[in-house]
């Protein structure tokens, strides 16, 4: 499988929301990627389901909500609901994550769980053959624009690892600092979802950047 992108809309203009939206569309992106931060479990503060209501209804391609908020499970069918086809809860943030895994597929969702950098790959043992994805933060969460943490391939590959010894199905995504200078790498070291936001849409021609993380 070729690796897929999705372009974080966290650093879109959300001035010409719909335009950005159609840009993706068009683009070579292959799902949105839509970051939801509640100010407690992150320093930061995004939105909500009435934004991503909004914006769904301009999206021809899936949405891979990441919640960064405590006590995710009170809202897995809001996001439904909202619009979500993937929804990543933290690790971190679940107290009884298998219950929140199987309420999330319940509701006709893939499941993923992010981890935090400080977070070791093998507290996944016991659920990565229920899981869809595993999002690997390459920096810390909370904000766009970040510097990439470089332990970030030595944790991919452990994961790819585990992965196959678990026959599990589950895409390793990445997400903080990507760029086309560590894409190459990321892939290399196991990752099958680029996530990138301020490298897209700060480039002087999004369109071609996804291309450029996309075709290398």
């Amino acid at each position: 499988m070729s690796h897929l992108i999705a372009p974080s809309i966290l650093s879109a203009d959300f001035a010409n929301m719909q335009a950005e939206c159609e840009m993706i569309n068009r683009s070579e992106a292959d799902w949105f990627h839509v970051d939801v931060m509640d100010g407690m479990f992150v320093p930061n503060i995004t939105f909500g389901m009435p934004v991503i209501k909004a914006f769904k209804k301009h999206a021809q391609k899936p949405f891979d909500v990441h919640l960064m908020i405590e006590k995710p499970e009170r809202y897995i069918s809001d996001f439904k609901q909202a619009g979500a086809d993937i929804l990543t809860v933290h690790y971190e943030a679940s107290t009884h994550l298998h219950r929140t895994v199987q309420n999330i597929h319940s509701e006709g969702m893939k499941a993923g769980v992010a981890l935090n950098p400080h977070t070791n790959i093998q507290l996944l043992d016991d659920i990565i053959a229920d899981l869809d994805l595993v999002l690997i933060m390459s920096v810390n969460p909370g904000f766009g624009g970040q510097k990439f943490i470089e332990n970030s391939y030595r944790k991919i590959a452990e994961l790819k690892n585990l992965i196959i010894q678990r026959n599990s199905k589950a895409l390793i995504e990445v997400d903080g600092g990507v760029n086309s200078d560590n894409a190459p790498k990321l892939v290399e070291a196991g990752a099958d979802v680029l996530v990138a936001g301020s490298f897209i849409f700060k480039s002087q021609n999004p369109e071609e950047t996804i291309s450029r993380l996309k075709n290398f």
